[in-house]
């Protein structure tokens, strides 16, 4: 089923979305001197430390050359080191500092309270719908991205 044509694309409302609630974390990071891509990869290390930049891009959604930017800055403020793959020594593991772990612990409660500030006032059902249709359009699009590079 196509969407209804609009003079504002389902596509222009999603980017228009996501600029925004990038910008209002990025307002709430910038005491804490952490852009929101460099607070993503923060973030991914949190979850699982030791993944490689390659892992990072992936879970990220960005291209290595872009997280490899952004590992360097973080290197350069103490707050994740590279280590050579034991097994592989053609990679790195990116691991937190301990600055990089107290960082992300201040960070988090941040990011908690501006999702909650921007999805306060929706009904849990409502959400729970938002996030499921996000799920199958990322699935949906996961699917075709695929083909496009088998083709």
């Amino acid at each position: 089923m196509m969407p209804e044509p609009s003079s504002e694309s389902i596509g222009f409302l999603i980017g228009q979305t996501h600029r925004k609630m990038a910008n209002l974390l990025s307002i709430r990071l910038r005491e804490h001197d952490i852009t929101t891509e460099q607070f993503s990869v923060l973030y991914r290390l949190h979850d699982e430390d030791g993944i490689s930049q390659k892992e990072i891009a992936a879970r990220s959604v960005k291209d290595q050359p872009t997280i490899a930017r952004i590992l360097d800055c973080l290197i350069r403020k103490n707050l994740v080191r590279k280590e050579i793959n034991q097994n592989d020594r053609r990679s790195f593991q990116v691991y937190l500092t301990l600055q990089g772990r107290e960082k992300i612990e201040l960070m988090i409660p941040i990011e908690n309270m501006t999702l909650q500030d921007i999805f306060g006032d929706m009904e849990a059902a409502e959400l729970d719908m938002f996030r499921q249709i996000h799920e199958r359009l990322q699935d949906r699009l996961g699917l075709l991205l695929e083909e496009g590079e088998r083709s």
